[in-house]
């Protein structure tokens, strides 16, 4: 490049001057505009200063639209992968704050002044909760997993070299197998795939059956010297019906108590209600349920259905539990004050809510305080009351906005076939597309993702608090401007 377009580069505190404040902090600001100009200086030509300062601002833009912020949900999907899955009840905030803001006992006794339990409380709550007789806690569900394969496929107090030694010596197979229906290889978020897993954690996966149809007698022959367990994997994410067939779980629980080897269920959603009591919903097994069939180990999230924060909850046996714990891959996967504190006021909703007997009244929803689960519960005359308020606030306006109809979907990979009957808010404009009204809502203060349908911008009112009327209201006023 000649040195007289090098002199056309402006310099980095110029363009931070005519930046001002963006509401960053200066060094990431800083940072921003020095790789820009950097990348000038490979280009051929060098456009003017307005140009140059515009791809800055757009790069800034871009970047703080990255940071973690309030969003308001249209979507009508309850639990959003993408927008953090269950949002948090008051009383979880509170407690958050609370714990946060100051020092806490997270592993100290107030009884004899001594180093206390982790989480004891919360184990208690959780294996309630189960009818379990123990329970534990991870930070997700794939860490509870990989947990429960990695201590369950080798020999207890003895390492992988010692292992290899004695095997050779007395020609014991490798204890690792892990049996499991084919029927059960599913992915879940994020491109993972259980056999993925399964290998991570140094276990081999033994496949049974077809696709579409498992017997116990398939697992009755799998099982050999070399099986560690038997892993089932409930299908949340996906459903199979026609020519199907699996054992119960009662009948694999049996299967495995006669052949003294660890029976292991990925439950996934960890519903703690009867979904099947919400109209519109299928049952959800629950983990107290899949307790009861037999199952040794259940695992699943506490982020989905339960509605508290990402965590991976383990119940079941006591020895088993208490066996994890001791393992010392435990301690890479356990969670902070946080979560803990986070997951106990959650776990104290259901406990209270369960037979409280001012929860039990018609009028008040079961399980108040858990937003995924008052969300379901909500009323469509209730839902129709607030989108014909938000309709009638934006009269006059270019923009015309109308009462509809939509279909709630739970999300997060759990009850695919169940939708829940709700009312929306149908946007159209007749000088913008349904795609430009999309973009401009995401650019709001405070960003509303809505869907397209039929032409029509629709915002599902049953995943918006009744507290973001008013910001939505704002928001779709400022479509006119």
């Amino acid at each position: 490049m000649k040195q007289s377009q090098l002199r056309a580069i402006p310099s980095v505190e110029k363009l931070l001057h005519a930046l001002g404040d963006t509401g960053m902090p200066r060094p990431m600001v800083l940072e921003v505009v020095r790789r820009e100009v950097a990348a000038l200086r490979k280009q051929k030509t060098i456009p003017g200063f307005d140009a140059v300062l515009a791809g800055v601002r757009t790069t800034l833009r871009e970047l703080h639209a990255t940071r973690i912020q309030p969003l308001i949900n249209g979507t009508g999907i309850l639990v959003h992968t993408n927008f953090g899955r269950s949002p948090l009840g008051p009383a979880v905030i509170e407690t958050l704050s609370r714990i946060g803001s100051n020092y806490n006992n997270l592993e100290y006794g107030l009884i004899d002044g001594a180093r206390g339990d982790r989480a004891a409380y919360l184990e208690q709550s959780l294996a309630i909760l189960c009818a379990a007789e123990a329970a534990t806690v991870v930070n997700n569900n794939a860490a509870a997993l990989v947990l429960i394969l990695r201590h369950f496929c080798q020999p207890t107090g003895a390492s992988d070299e010692r292992r290899t030694r004695a095997d050779a010596r007395k020609s014991i197979p490798h204890k690792n197998g892990v049996i499991i229906s084919r029927g059960e290889l599913v992915q879940i978020g994020g491109g993972f795939r259980i056999p993925d897993i399964l290998e991570s954690s140094g276990a081999r996966l033994h496949e049974i059956g077809a696709t579409n149809k498992t017997s116990l007698g398939d697992y009755a022959r799998a099982i050999g010297p070399e099986t560690a367990m038997i892993l089932k994997v409930h299908r949340s994410n996906f459903f199979m019906e026609g020519f199907v067939d699996s054992p119960s779980g009662e009948e694999i629980a049996a299967l495995a108590r006669k052949k003294r080897i660890p029976f292991v269920e990925d439950l996934g959603s960890g519903a703690m209600m009867e979904t099947q009591t919400v109209p519109g919903l299928e049952h959800e097994p629950t983990p107290a349920g899949v307790v009861r069939r037999g199952v040794d180990l259940v695992c699943f999230s506490g982020d989905k259905l339960l509605g508290g924060p990402q965590a991976g909850i383990i119940a079941g046996k006591a020895k088993m539990i208490a066996a994890l714990k001791r393992d010392p891959f435990f301690r890479a996967l356990r969670c902070d004050k946080l979560i803990l504190s986070a997951l106990e006021a959650t776990a104290d909703i259901y406990l209270r809510g369960g037979s409280s007997e001012d929860n039990s009244r018609e009028d008040k929803p079961r399980y108040a305080g858990v937003p995924i689960i008052e969300m379901m519960q909500l009323s469509n005359d209730e839902l129709r009351s607030r989108a014909e308020k938000i309709v009638s606030a934006v009269e006059g306006l270019p923009i015309t906005a109308r009462v509809g109809e939509g279909r709630t979907q739970i999300g997060g990979g759990t009850l695919p076939r169940s939708v829940i009957a709700s009312v929306t808010v149908d946007l159209t404009h007749s000088a913008i597309k349904p795609q430009e009204i999309a973009t401009r809502l995401r650019e709001h203060s405070v960003p509303v993702i809505g869907y397209i349908l039929r032409g029509k911008l629709k915002i599902d009112l049953r995943t918006v608090f009744p507290r973001q009327d008013a910001e939505l209201i704002s928001a779709i006023r400022a479509l006119s401007r």
